[in-house]
């Protein structure tokens, strides 16, 4: 039983060591995870999205570094009381610096661009385009990350800092357009370069 309960501890300790990158490396991370997403006007709830895509990194320093990559990103929200969902699948470019306060344990932040590549609303059945929504989002990230043995887990919180689509006035009424809020979790592998 002693033997056994130390294969554990070492397989377990094996698996919580660390493996920051070295200064000067670069890393490509693979990453897929889940959007809580919502917007910000209106009477919506959040809706849940898929979030896949890959990073970049580069270490300046044993305790920073600076990343950038591509996550196809599920954004919308649902209509409270209804079954209908805003659909905005964006293309997000994350550009991120990022500083280690522990080893493999990092809090970032930075900016990240957007396309919108789909808009659609769903609904009793039915789909549709959405017509008039901005092509281009602009966001700031602002995010944890903990890496464990070339995993890591990732979580984001991405405030953007452009509305949907403009605000307009029709026969008296003025409609409001929101911005995105999208709570982000993924999980990833990095390949050093």
């Amino acid at each position: 039983m002693k033997k056994f309960m130390m294969m554990v501890a070492m397989a377990f300790a094996t698996l919580t060591a660390s493996a920051q990158a070295e200064v000067g490396t670069l890393t490509l991370k693979p990453l897929v995870g889940m959007n809580l997403a919502k917007i910000t006007e209106g009477e919506n709830k959040m809706k849940v999205g898929v979030a896949a895509g890959a990073e970049l990194e580069y270490m300046l320093s044993d305790n920073a570094s600076i990343s950038a990559g591509a996550i196809y990103s599920m954004q919308g929200c649902k209509i409270k009381n209804s079954d209908v969902k805003y659909n905005l699948d964006y293309i997000n470019i994350p550009i991120l610096a990022n500083y280690y306060v522990a080893k493999g344990f990092a809090v970032k932040a930075g900016i990240q661009p957007a396309f919108k590549v789909s808009s659609k609303i769903k609904g009793g059945g039915e789909s549709a385009d959405i017509k008039g929504l901005k092509s281009f989002d602009l966001a700031i990230p602002l995010g944890l990350s903990y890496e464990i043995s070339n995993f890591v887990i990732d979580a984001r919180y991405n405030l953007s800092l452009t509305k949907i689509a403009d605000d307009f006035t029709e026969d008296g009424v003025k409609y409001e357009y929101g911005k995105n809020q999208v709570i982000q979790i993924t999980l990833g592998y990095k390949f050093a370069l």
